[in-house]
């Protein structure tokens, strides 16, 4: 074989040697720095301007009980007040049973406050306190919602599981006496609280309006 020939059958073959190398070694491999300096992203829906939003499915009945007030108010989110109404019922399940008058001033209706209040004055004067937990998160389903004048009313059905703990007053006893043992109680509560607010009013805030019992 000519020696001439021989180096570029040589030469040939370096090449595919070289290009097989770098298809190896030139590739990324294993996660680089670059990349663990970066946040992994959740799968999301292309953005920009056209982009669809997506929204939490809402079944028939949430959107029938809605559709009243959608009619008056559009921007009604049956969404966000179902989950503001579960967040303003523990708060005041919690607010009436610490008797935190403060914290249950700004949600509810002077009627229900004074109703509160009578609750709240027999059990400080009986010199008992009472605390509460809820053993899962409270169930709310949204009945109605509607515009009554210039009022909008919405009815959401409560279901829960609670546990109270209620602090006996201290007997009086001698020097020593063991003190009372607090009486723990767990119960389902089911009720309906309508809830209200003024329609184009600078307080965009619900309050509640209305308690009354339900059934499981």
């Amino acid at each position: 074989m000519p020696v001439q020939f021989s180096l570029v059958i040589f030469a040939v073959i370096a090449a595919v040697v070289l290009f097989q190398l770098y298809n190896v070694l030139g590739k990324k491999v294993g996660r680089q720095p670059q990349e663990d300096a970066k946040t992994p992203a959740l799968p999301t829906a292309p953005a920009g301007p056209d982009a669809p939003v997506k929204i939490p499915a809402l079944d028939a009945a949430t959107l029938a009980a809605a559709a009243s007030l959608r009619a008056r108010d559009p921007a009604f989110d049956p969404v966000k007040f179902i989950e503001g109404a579960r967040q303003a019922y523990e708060t005041i399940v919690r607010g009436y049973a610490s008797g935190d008058r403060a914290a249950l001033k700004p949600l509810l209706t002077p009627a229900v406050l004074d109703s509160f209040e009578t609750g709240i004055a027999a059990r400080e004067t009986r010199g008992e306190t009472e605390q509460v937990e809820f053993l899962q998160t409270p169930r709310a389903d949204l009945e109605l919602a509607s515009a009554e004048g210039d009022r909008a009313v919405a009815k959401v059905r409560f279901l829960a599981e609670i546990r109270s703990k209620i602090l006996l007053p201290e007997a009086e006893a001698t020097p020593g006496a063991p003190a009372s043992e607090p009486r723990i109680e767990e119960r389902r509560t089911a009720e309906h609280w309508t809830f209200e607010r003024t329609l184009g009013a600078a307080d965009p805030n619900w309050v509640l309006a209305r308690v009354e019992p339900a059934t499981a």
